[in-house]
């Protein structure tokens, strides 16, 4: 509600923008809750080819109607004149409406991708609890209780925790200075540099799905607000939060643990496993290979081909 005002001036400059500069092509990147609202006031205005104009409105990444809110897919059959999809099992949310939708690959899985992570025998634990407050308020402390359990057994293990901005940087410094034992055992770093690890503890953001086409052994955990987490139950139908293992439900290669299983105890014992033995990594560089090859770019419909066909570029 605070930032209300900030996205509706942002809503109708953007929408008077397009107006008066009349693109070919609007190209909408993820984002559904701003970006639909925006393909139907376009088509409300007469400026989008679905409302009789000319300005074509294509959108890059699909909300994941597999979760939540399938409605969805009814409204951008009305507002959208294409769909581009990054996981090829999207393409049947669609199978019923008009709306033309391409899968052109993850870009995870793109030939020169740059991973922000990759895997290390030799190198530290990452603990990966999110990117915004709330979720690190309630998970990193959850796998720092993990991390000093798992000292106790591993002595010279070393930690390293990813932050994307300045606040979340003193967030996380203040969770970790408040337990001495790990003040000089977890580093706290800017997520934007590489980095290597040898096991991970992570939440189900899209890192987990970086972490699993890098092969790095590793659990997933997650912990919410006992009312959010009651709604996202009744909302939210997928039986993991995980991507790779929504991808690979046969034999998913990540552990979950939810709300009151996401201890230091449960999560300390699943991790010991990945560094008691570097076997265990053997399960992880498979579904890596599987992953990879099932995200995978078309040969000939990556996205920069789907938007120069269905834009009318080339």
């Amino acid at each position: 509600l605070k930032n209300y005002g900030f996205f509706k001036s942002l809503f109708w400059q953007t929408l008077e923008w397009i107006e008066e500069k009349r693109p070919k092509v609007v190209l909408l990147v993820d984002y559904p809750g701003f970006n639909l609202r925006l393909a139907k006031a376009l088509k409300d205005r007469g400026l989008s080819v679905k409302g009789g104009g000319e300005i074509k409105v294509l959108q890059y990444v699909s909300p994941q109607l597999w979760a939540w809110k399938p409605k969805r897919r009814f409204l951008m059959e009305k507002v959208l004149d294409g769909l581009a999809v990054l996981f090829p099992f999207e393409l049947d949310c669609y199978r019923d409406v008009d709306l033309p939708v391409s899968f052109v690959g993850h870009p995870f899985a793109r030939t020169g991708y740059q991973s922000p992570i990759s895997y290390d025998e030799s190198g530290p634990v990452a603990l990966l609890p999110g990117s915004r407050v709330q979720p690190v308020e309630r998970i990193l402390p959850c796998f720092l209780d993990a991390f000093e359990l798992l000292l106790r057994k591993f002595p010279g293990l070393e930690g390293v925790v990813p932050v994307p901005d300045a606040k979340i940087e003193q967030l996380v410094r203040a969770l970790i200075d408040a337990r001495p034992d790990l003040r000089n055992k977890v580093v706290v770093r800017d997520c934007k540099a590489g980095m290597r690890a040898r096991a991970v503890l992570m939440s189900s953001g899209t890192m987990s799905l970086a972490c699993s086409i890098a092969g790095i052994p590793g659990v997933i955990a997650y912990r919410a607000h006992p009312l959010t987490y009651w709604l996202g139950r009744y909302l939210v139908k997928v039986p993991y939060l995980g991507m790779s293992n929504l991808l690979l439900p046969d034999s998913p290669p990540y552990q979950e643990f939810l709300q009151g299983a996401a201890n230091g105890k449960t999560l300390a014992q699943a991790m010991s496993v990945f560094l008691e033995s570097k076997d265990s990594r053997l399960a992880f560089e498979q579904s890596a290979k599987t992953l990879t090859g099932t995200l995978a770019q078309p040969h000939d419909r990556g996205p920069a081909e789907w938007l120069l066909q269905e834009g009318g570029l080339g």
